[in-house]
């Protein structure tokens, strides 16, 4: 989020500098330094336009990606937080940008199962997230035959719902990850399955999942539940 974009916002709710200010807890003086680009927008001044603007969380500014080591209940609160109906009961602090969120789970190395099966609901539901962001981090930590997994099931599921213009939106990164896919083997954020689950899945896992070399036994099918 920019210091021009909050502006937008601002005057799209006819609101002046001093009525924004309060709510949005900074100084009238503070909030005009912003919009003139002299102050950048930081990361709680846009968690609180998030939230008192009600603006998409993809509006949300993405730093330099870096390793985090997060425990399963984050993802599950972020998740909820941006709206997954799967833990919509659960709620973080503060929200995180989607393209962040998938990127952080895509890279860590054991995911909560209910997790990994949330992950094609995020560019299903922010199809206008970051992809140049996201694509260039993924490729930096060879994530990328993941995030590709994901985004083809998230197309799949755009596509049985008959969501065409979530699917439009999603046949460029597909297509951009496609040209970086990885021969090496992977997994779908499960790097503590047994030799024996590898040689099951080897011979028993999807198309989708044998076109992205991930061993992971997650279909379309399977997410109808989670993305309704």
């Amino acid at each position: 989020m920019t210091g021009d974009e909050l502006k937008s916002v601002r005057l799209a709710f006819s609101w002046t500098q001093n009525d924004a200010a309060e709510r949005l807890g900074v100084t009238q003086a503070y909030l005009s330094m912003v919009e003139r680009g002299t102050r950048i927008v930081s990361a709680d001044l846009a968690s609180r336009a998030v939230r008192v603007f009600d603006v998409p969380p993809t509006a949300l500014p993405l730093a330099e990606y870096r390793q985090h080591s997060r425990n399963p209940g984050w993802f599950k609160k972020q998740l909820g937080s941006l709206g997954y109906p799967g833990f919509a009961y659960l709620r973080a602090t503060t929200k995180s940008n989607p393209a962040e969120l998938l990127m952080e789970a895509l890279d860590t190395q054991d995911l909560d199962s209910r997790v990994v099966e949330a992950l094609p609901w995020l560019p299903l539901a922010f199809p206008q997230m970051d992809w140049v962001w996201l694509a260039l981090n993924a490729k930096v930590y060879d994530r990328q035959n993941r995030l590709g997994f994901v985004v083809d099931l998230a197309t799949q599921c755009a596509q049985r719902l008959d969501r065409s213009d979530v699917a439009t939106q999603l046949v460029q990164p597909l297509k951009t990850l496609e040209r970086s896919r990885l021969a090496a083997e992977d997994t779908l954020c499960k790097e503590s399955m047994t030799q024996v689950e590898r040689t099951w899945l080897r011979t028993h896992r999807s198309k989708t999942a044998e076109h992205w070399n991930l061993l992971s036994d997650l279909t379309v099918e399977q997410l109808d539940h989670a993305i309704a």
